[in-house]
Formats: structure tokens, C-alpha cells, sequence
């Protein structure tokens, strides 16, 4: 999985990740106003199906979408895609940059912390 999404296909993964499955309408129902038509929502969604992100099943007399990809495996390659792009492959970096830039307090970095060691552990 190397596409990546813009940030309207972003926006309707999202929900189908919440929701598990939904039809056009109740992916609707769950985006911010003003809200988009519902031709719209419905082509970003066949392009998400062409991306390989969702499929669709039957259901009374439409179709219900649900995503193919899990959002942690999305996460993760849009993590390392920007790790790659901004902070030359190194995880250090991005975190310190993070640090520095004071959008991290203490307690965050506490948790990735245990975050990492607790994977160093399980590896």
C-alpha cells in the first residue's frame, strides 16, 4: 500500500473507520458542515474503491462501503512517508523536533517512551 490519500479521501476513511461500514448518506450524516453533495462524497468513495482502500457490498437497494485497509497500517506508512521526507529516515529526529518546537510536553514524551520500550520488549 504505497498510494497515498489526499486530504478529502482522508476525511471519508476516517469515518468509514469509525463507522466499520456505511452507506454515502451516513458517511454524510458524519462529515462537518457545510455539507458536501452527496455526488461527491459518492465519487470520492469510487476512487477510494479504485485506490483499493474501500469495497462495497449490497444492501436493501444501495450499497454499504467499508475499508479494506486498517488505519494503523495507513498511519504507519503515512508516519514513515513523512519520517523519510522531513527527518532523513530517523525517528529521533522527528521527535526532537517535535520537542523543540514545544508542541510535545513531558508527559507525551513520557509515553512514547514507554510506547517504544514496551516494543523493544516484544521484539
Amino acid at each position: 500500500m504505497s498510494k497515498q490519500l489526499t486530504k478529502a479521501e482522508e476525511q471519508i476513511m476516517q469515518v468509514l473507520w469509525d463507522l466499520k461500514k456505511a452507506s454515502v448518506k451516513e458517511v454524510i450524516e458524519r462529515l462537518p458542515n457545510p455539507k458536501p453533495a452527496y455526488n461527491t462524497v459518492s465519487t470520492i468513495i469510487r476512487i477510494l474503491e479504485s485506490k483499493e482502500f474501500v469495497s462495497h457490498q449490497p444492501e436493501g437497494r444501495g450499497y454499504v462501503y467499508y475499508p479494506l485497509v486498517e488505519k494503523s497500517a495507513y498511519s504507519n506508512q503515512s508516519l514513515h512517508k513523512i519520517m523519510e521526507g522531513y527527518f532523513g529516515g530517523s525517528f529521533k529526529s522527528m521527535v526532537s523536533f517535535f520537542v523543540k518546537e514545544n508542541k510535545m510536553d513531558i508527559s507525551e514524551l513520557e509515553s512514547i517512551l514507554k510506547e517504544v520500550n514496551k516494543k523493544k520488549d516484544h521484539d
